[in-house]
């Protein structure tokens, strides 16, 4: 019989404005909690892996990705420990951090927040490191063993594509959305991605 594969559930925290609310680009330096329909997302995914077994847990160090971790595993009657993951923390949108959408996209342009979203190309002024990120992803995949909870922030998630084999999906993760990613032998593939229960 072979052996088990190692599997990935990859998370993007849930929302942290609700419906009706200014949204700002929000990275790294802000903590913002999740908001309301932040928590039912949060819930639901909860819900929808209640049948899955962790064996580890990792988040970044923000309230909004603790929060959807804290939901997801609530239902399980023995979950692992959280583990603050500093690899996992959102990026740094530079001058855009904290500013509304409508004024990012005035600044940098839609085609720009399109090549962030497609090709992962970063824009002018965002402080962020591919390398860096993809290093901490390395690392993370290195050490994964059994089944693992990851919960992390869009900015952060798209680098991974760039890891594992795909059939050309989204970088973009959805707000409440998860991926799975499985090792089978050496190799790392991408079998769900941007599922939003």
């Amino acid at each position: 019989m072979g052996k088990a594969p190692t599997t990935l559930y990859i998370v993007r925290h849930g929302n942290t404005f609700d419906p009706g609310e200014t949204v700002l680009r929000v990275g790294g330096r802000t903590d913002l909690p999740l908001s309301r329909s932040g928590q039912a997302q949060a819930q639901a995914l909860g819900q929808h892996l209640s049948g899955v077994r962790f064996d580890r847990a990792r988040v970044s160090p923000l309230r909004r990705t603790r929060m959807t971790a804290d939901a997801i595993l609530g239902a399980h009657p023995s979950p692992p420990k959280i583990e603050p993951t500093e690899s996992l923390i959102e990026i740094d949108y530079g001058p855009d951090e904290g500013q509304p959408e409508t004024d990012v996209i005035k600044r940098l342009g839609q085609d720009a927040l399109t090549a962030w979203d497609q090709h992962a190309t970063v824009p002018k002024d965002w402080h962020v490191d591919p390398d860096r990120i993809r290093v901490g992803w390395r690392a993370i995949l290195d050490s994964a063993n059994g089944t693992e909870l990851i919960v992390t922030s869009n900015g952060v998630a798209r680098f991974l594509l760039d890891l594992a084999a795909h059939d050309g999906v989204d970088r973009k993760l959805k707000t409440g959305a998860y991926g799975v990613l499985e090792r089978r032998g050496g190799d790392w593939q991408i079998t769900t991605w941007n599922v939003r229960p």
